[in-house]
């Protein structure tokens, strides 16, 4: 090969998943240049106590971001530090300045990345961020290009492995949500602090790049509704398996037409039943996957490792190559595509089901007065179960669809009727009615 400029890396960061891609770019050096046409080579990498990376040669590490990002000795900016700040302001000095970013930063895109995309168009510079959503699967570039030809129609998908595992374990075993988010914490596929997953925020950051990308419209975390997995309980998972579901914490993306034409987009992160039946049933552990439907391909499926350090570090060199190669040829990559401009559609008016169960009264006439409530609110019943007697008297109730609104509205006025005793549980359902 004939010798040609170095593409010149910095790191910013070298946790789990940064220490992966260091080992990655050392491992694979000679395959990599073949694959871009140049060598890439590590300028830097910036981490906050060089002490703790004794696997990275010495003279690589620097506490120093800010310096190494301005470098003029540095191409290509690799951030895998997480979070807001300072991170956005390293990446924007980056590609003000011309050089193309790798980022697995998903809170970041999904709040700020319009000003990301409007910083690397004024440049030149590309942006990459394929390691943001389900780690290792090739699921963004897809969506970016692949199917940039099509009408994407919806986007569902299991995006966070630690509820995935937490959910698939309380079904297999019956346990409840605290005891089995112990164990998850036990194993490793909990963090110390769990909040981002459980309470769905993890999640939210992803359905906000998923619904950018697939509707052409700017989708940030504030545009997604939210409700993590806390208050799910044994008896829902109980309850789900009785109506052949399972419980899963989804991000759903819907592109939505309303009666008089005007489009407007959905997204979402819940908790929900869906039937076993469905592809997204089957994933267990800490895999994702994502469904995604369009017009002209129809239903796909992308599946895999959704987290973890060499599968998220995979997605990072993938990137790095695809930015390296532009760089040999003078050529860019995909720009923002945010011309549909689609509002974004408040929950309350998302079409939705619901499955509740009630603590109910065992007398004549408890069924007849909750029905009207249903009734009351244009809400039509799918499906009711009466179980137990006495005390033990409950109500479980499947409904059609309905905006989200009165179903609210409907289980508020239903848990005040002197003959329901307690709403025990109130879950959405997916899937075919």
């Amino acid at each position: 090969m004939k010798a040609v400029k170095p593409i010149r890396v910095a790191l910013l960061g070298c946790g789990t998943v940064g220490t992966e891609v260091v080992r990655l770019l050392t491992d694979q050096a000679e395959d990599l240049t073949q694959r871009v046409g140049a060598p890439v080579e590590l300028a830097g990498i910036a981490v906050r106590r060089p002490n703790k990376h004794r696997e990275v040669p010495e003279h690589l590490l620097t506490t120093d971001a800010e310096a190494l990002v301005k470098s003029d000795d540095v191409d290509v900016i690799v951030e895998v530090i997480g979070g807001i700040d300072p991170t956005r302001g390293l990446l924007l000095e980056a590609l003000r300045n011309g050089k193309s970013v790798v980022t697995a930063n998903k809170a970041l895109l999904a709040e700020h990345g319009s000003d990301l995309f409007e910083a690397a168009d004024a440049s030149g510079a590309d942006l990459y961020f394929e390691a943001a959503v389900a780690g290792a699967i090739p699921l963004l570039r897809p969506l970016r290009e692949s199917l940039a030809g099509d009408r994407i129609t919806r986007v569902m998908g299991i995006v966070n492995g630690t509820t995935n595992f937490i959910l698939s374990a309380m079904d297999a075993t019956g346990a409840g949500y605290a005891e089995t988010l112990e164990e998850a914490s036990r194993l490793g596929y909990a963090e110390a602090d769990p909040t981002a997953d459980v309470d769905g925020f993890d999640a939210a950051s992803k359905a906000a790049i998923l619904a950018s990308l697939a509707f052409h419209t700017r989708v940030t975390a504030s545009d997604v509704y939210r409700e993590g997995i806390r208050s799910v309980s044994a008896a829902d998972i109980a309850a789900a398996k009785g109506l052949g579901r399972t419980v899963k914490l989804l991000a759903i993306c819907e592109r939505v037409v309303s009666p008089s034409g005007q489009e407007s987009v959905a997204v979402r992160v819940h908790p929900a039943m869906i039937p076993r039946t469905h592809p997204l049933a089957s994933v267990n552990g800490a895999f994702n996957a994502v469904f995604v439907e369009a017009d002209a391909a129809g239903e796909m499926m992308f599946y895999g490792q959704g987290a973890g350090g060499a599968p998220t570090a995979s997605a990072v060199l993938g990137d790095l190559v695809a930015v390296a190669r532009n760089q040999v040829a003078s050529g860019r990559g995909p720009r923002e595509s945010a011309y549909a401009a689609l509002p974004a559609q408040p929950m309350g008016n998302t079409p939705t089901r619901y499955h509740i169960s009630l603590d109910v009264a065992d007398k004549p006439g408890v069924l007849s007065q909750v029905a009207a409530v249903f009734a009351e609110h244009d809400v039509s019943i799918a499906a009711v179960r009466q179980e137990g007697r006495v005390e033990d008297a409950s109500l479980v109730i499947v409904t059609h669809a309905a905006t989200d609104a009165a179903l609210r509205s409907t289980v508020d006025k239903i848990g005040g009727l002197p003959v329901v005793r307690d709403v025990v549980s109130v879950m959405r359902v997916e899937g075919e009615e």
